[in-house]
């Protein structure tokens, strides 16, 4: 089994990188005339949310490669998590979801944080 959590996340990250760059790319071409910049900045947070998490994702797999110990994989699924409801929230709302939306997105953002502070604890008792 050792390995296999690794691989997980890191295909993971992955695949949240490449999402990143194509609404990266599609915000700054196809967007960009076509939405108001207020619009814009809270789709352009998503985006920059996504690349630096999904970054940190790609650490977290790296170390789960020859440190897998549970605290580092819940630190993943948190990771993801966070990136789906703060990064997906946000992607919502400037696609026209409810205003209500809105709500789920301090939640994504606790997510990554208790992502980080489990990564850290992981770490530092092994």
């Amino acid at each position: 089994m050792t390995g296999f959590a690794a691989r997980r996340v890191l295909a993971a990250a992955g695949v949240l990188l490449a999402l990143a760059t194509l609404a990266g790319a599609l915000g700054a071409h196809a967007l960009k005339s076509h939405w108001p910049a207020q619009r814009l900045d809270v789709y352009d947070t998503a985006v920059r949310y996504q690349f630096y998490h999904s970054l940190g994702l790609l650490g977290i797999g790296l170390t789960l490669r020859t440190l897998d110990v549970p605290s580092l994989r819940a630190a993943a699924l948190l990771m993801v998590a966070g990136i789906v409801l703060f990064s997906g929230s946000l992607y919502a709302l400037t696609l026209g979801a409810p205003r209500l939306m809105g709500a789920v997105t301090p939640i994504g953002g606790l997510a990554l944080i208790a992502g980080w502070l489990t990564f850290a604890y992981g770490v530092w008792r092994s």
